[in-house]
C-alpha cells in the first residue's frame, strides 16, 4: 500500500477498529475515538495499515518519522534496481566482414552491461527482392556472438522493410 493511501487520525472514518500500540504488541478492537485519545495521550498518529481487515487495523506511530523511513527504504530499493535498456543495432543486408565484426562487437559489449538489444537489417530499393539475405546476416551475427552470451527473445521476422530480432543477456547464475 503506497503512503499516500494511508489515512491518519481524523481521516479514519469507521466506528471501530483494531489497534496494535506503540511497542507493536495488539491491543485489541476499540472505538475510533478512543484509540485517537490514546494516540493523542502519547503524541502519536493513528494511521490505518490494513482498511480491507475487518475490523480496520490501525497503529499509533509518528507518522513523519514513518513517512521518511519509508521513502528512505524506497530510495535504497530503487538504487538497487538494474533498469534494462533496449539498444538497437541496424545493419544492410550488403554488409563487409569487418563490418559484421564490428557490429557483432558491440552486441555483445550491450549484452555484457545487461542490455537488451534489437538487432535489425534494413532493406532500401531493390534489396527487397532478396530478403533471404537479410536472415542470412541475421544467422551470423547470431553465429558470431555465440550461444553462452544471449537468450533469443524473438527470432528474426521480416515487419515490412526490416528484418529484426531481439536479444536478451543469459541471467547470470
Amino acid at each position: 500500500m503506497a503512503l499516500k493511501d494511508l489515512r491518519i487520525n481524523e481521516q479514519i472514518r469507521v466506528s471501530e477498529v483494531r489497534l496494535i500500540d506503540e511497542n507493536n504488541e495488539p491491543a485489541g478492537v476499540m472505538a475510533t475515538r478512543k484509540a485517537l485519545e490514546r494516540a493523542t495521550e502519547l503524541g502519536l498518529d493513528l494511521v490505518e495499515i490494513a482498511p480491507q481487515a475487518e475490523p480496520p487495523v490501525c497503529r499509533l506511530i509518528d507518522y513523519g518519522k514513518f513517512k521518511f523511513e519509508q521513502s528512505k527504504k524506497d530510495k535504497e530499493a530503487r538504487k538497487n534496481q538494474k533498469q534494462q535498456i533496449l539498444k538497437e543495432v541496424r545493419m544492410k543486408p550488403n554488409l563487409g566482414v569487418h563490418d559484421l565484426d564490428f557490429k557483432t562487437k558491440h552486441i555483445k559489449e550491450f549484452l555484457a552491461d545487461g542490455n537488451k538489444v534489437k538487432v535489425s537489417v534494413r532493406f532500401r530499393g531493390r534489396e527487397m527482392a532478396h530478403p533471404e539475405i537479410g536472415f542470412a546476416v541475421m544467422k551470423e551475427v547470431l553465429v558470431r556472438i555465440g550461444e553462452e552470451n544471449f537468450v533469443l527473445e524473438r527470432p528474426a521476422i521480416q515487419e515490412g522493410r526490416d528484418v529484426t530480432m531481439s536479444l536478451a543477456p543469459k541471467a547470470k547464475k
